[in-house]
């Protein structure tokens, strides 16, 4: 049994998901006015949330009651966090045991969340979807959404939407 990943970020228009010091407020504060660009009703739709130790931080960061995602499998892919640091989480420290472990649940649809990770998951071929909501901003510095690639990733168009507040969504399938 295999998963599949649905990739779902919020970017700057320039292509960038975090400042160089990892600031999101850019984000954050222009996202109040589009709402939640249909965070609920996607993270509904998975059964488990893998993400990096930056985002794993930046989300404890955002204290208790922005932990949003239940009963659900977390993971966080990580070569420094102690296993046991969190109790709802599981700490993996490589993408194949990672991998392997989500399968071995019958993990059916994960969303992964970061952006070293994304990255990882793409070069591995593991993202199957992305939806993109991109902010009215460009902020010209930061860590960016997509790094090297070995190989040309295509993707087809499946819809674009106004959400409001200036944000467009972009959903993208990966042509495999």
């Amino acid at each position: 049994m295999t998963f599949t990943a649905t990739v779902f970020i919020g970017t700057s228009l320039d292509g960038y998901i975090a400042r160089p010091d990892d600031d999101i407020e850019w984000l954050t504060s222009r996202g109040e006015k589009a709402g939640d660009l249909g965070f609920f009703e996607f993270l509904d739709s998975v059964d488990a949330v893998i993400m990096g130790r930056n985002t794993y931080d930046k989300v404890i960061g955002f204290g208790e009651e922005n932990w949003h995602y239940g009963d659900r499998h977390v993971g966080v892919l990580s070569t420094t966090l102690p296993e046991d640091a969190d109790p709802r989480i599981t700490v993996y420290r490589d993408l194949d045991t990672l991998v392997a472990d989500l399968d071995q649940r019958g993990i059916k649809h994960v969303y992964p969340d970061g952006g070293r990770l994304v990255q990882s998951f793409i070069r591995a071929a593991r993202v199957d979807r992305f939806i993109i909501s991109v902010a009215p901003v460009l902020i010209g510095a930061g860590h960016r959404l997509f790094g090297e690639l070995p190989d040309d990733v295509a993707l087809r168009l499946d819809a674009v939407a106004d959400l409001g507040g200036g944000f467009a969504q972009l959903r993208y399938t990966v042509e495999k």
